[in-house]
């Protein structure tokens, strides 16, 4: 999941985990139905190995091969007809896409992303991954599964046999996706202009899950509206004259400028935004000059925006280079030296869970693990490209929701050392006790995807 910053994790997960935190039974004791047993047996049988296959052998975003194919092969061995490569290209591998007719009714989407971090794992698993990876611009670096993509395959393929194996319980249509490049934000889109929603079956519900470190195992938190937000990649060329650091006044210093912009930008929030419209404005780096004594002619800022709105969106970005070209027209530059802004396309755009469908798999949750493990959490900074599958014409209905990856006893001991557990990009980060998120997760898609297309 893209971006989400540690503090931010801290402060969602104490809202998120409050309910029956300390009373809550991971172990679900409202007893071990038919589909629960199924779904432990599979676990033990298969989607364990699976599961630790995915961990140890992550591959970076556009370069999912191995990890494409090997999802594709479970699907297909599960009874479902499996297309590979979309979105994909001669040195890109795409998406997998999986589809079961099952006579008439809904359509329903289920997705996981495939993509891991350039991350040096540091956990203690048996599993460990040791694997190296070349991403698009030809840097090599270690690659690890931290932002738990490999539990979101797992349960997909969980889910997809589940379904197989209980097909005379509903009828309509399931696709399932596996999709690349969610850490580039990159992935959804590449899919959808590659014919997502008109080469296969169009859903009518799109569901989805994350594995999240900051909520304890065995529980399950969502967000009905607005749960994450758009992310904008700005970049600010500060252009300036540059001389010597002795003679000031000869020059028009591009770091000093940039200051009075970085200062001036937060404006756009605390003054310009109403206190109930959230809008993040992050200058992550700054760069400029090469030595003590020299003023550069140049400084590059780099921003990272947030937003939940398309008009709070819109107003963050033209009121960056309004604010930048101000600033340098009172530091006496001309207009052709006013700094460039740049933002980056395509961005990543709001994810909107349609309330209708949030409460009503909620409830099918509920039923099945319990109101204390199922709990209502606040919206978050973070960005997910799975909204794009809901900002296309068909606007199809999108619900994600989050499993717990970190037991309790751990969260509990982290908070009395005064610390925070690692958070997914953590090279520190694997779920403690995969099993259960796993398990959950693969329920609670198979029970929201039965109660969908159930015979009536």
């Amino acid at each position: 999941m893209k971006s989400i910053l540690r503090g931010a994790v801290a402060a969602w997960a104490v809202g998120a985990c409050s309910a029956g935190a300390q009373d809550y039974d991971p172990e679900w004791t409202a007893g071990e139905d038919a589909l629960r047993q199924s779904i432990r047996a599979d676990y033990s049988a298969h989607l364990e190995a699976l599961y630790q296959h995915f961990h140890a052998h992550p591959e970076l975003s556009l370069r999912e091969f191995n990890t494409a194919a090997r999802l594709a092969r479970e699907l297909r061995e599960a009874g479902y007809e499996v297309t590979e490569g979309v979105g994909g290209n001669d040195e890109e591998p795409g998406g997998v896409v999986a589809v079961f007719e099952n006579g008439d009714g809904p359509t329903v989407m289920l997705r996981a992303d495939m993509d891991g971090l350039p991350v040096r794992e540091q956990t203690s698993v048996d599993y460990i991954s040791t694997d190296t990876g070349i991403d698009r611009y030809g840097v090599e670096s270690p690659v690890m599964h931290a932002c738990a993509h490999d539990t979101h395959m797992t349960a997909l393929v969980g889910a997809a046999r589940e379904m197989m194996n209980r097909r005379a319980e509903w009828s309509g249509t399931l696709v399932l996706i596996g999709q690349p490049a969610e850490e580039l934000g990159l992935g959804a889109q590449r899919m959808l202009d590659d014919g997502l929603f008109t080469r296969f079956p169009t859903p009518d519900f799109n569901l989805s899950f994350h594995t999240f470190s900051a909520v304890p195992a065995g529980r399950i938190t969502y967000v009905p509206g607005f749960a994450m937000a758009n992310v904008d990649t700005v970049d600010v060329w500060v252009q300036g004259r540059g001389g010597h650091g002795a003679y000031p006044h000869t020059t028009k210093d591009p770091v000093y400028l940039s200051a009075q912009i970085i200062v001036a930008l937060q404006s756009l929030v605390s003054r310009e935004l109403s206190p109930l419209d959230p809008g993040v404005i992050t200058v992550g780096a700054i760069n400029a000059g090469t030595k003590h004594n020299i003023i550069s002619d140049e400084a590059h800022l780099q921003l990272t925006v947030r937003s939940y709105s398309d008009e709070v969106r819109q107003h963050l970005l033209t009121g960056i280079e309004r604010v930048a070209h101000a600033q340098a027209a009172s530091y006496g530059l001309n207009e052709d030296e006013y700094p460039r802004v740049v933002v980056e396309t395509p961005y990543t755009p709001a994810l909107y869970n349609e309330p209708t469908l949030a409460l009503r798999s909620v409830e099918i949750m509920r039923e099945r693990f319990g109101d204390t493990a199922v709990v209502e959490a606040s919206s978050i900074m973070g960005g997910e490209d799975f909204s794009r599958y809901h900002r296309t014409e068909h606007a199809v209905p999108t619900f994600m929701f989050w499993v717990g990856g970190t037991t309790q006893e751990r969260l509990d001991g982290y908070a009395e050392s005064g610390l925070v557990a690692p958070s997914n990009h953590s090279p520190f980060f694997a779920p403690d006790a995969p099993e259960v998120s796993i398990i959950q997760a693969t329920e609670a898609m198979t029970a929201v995807a039965l109660d969908i297309l159930a015979t009536e």
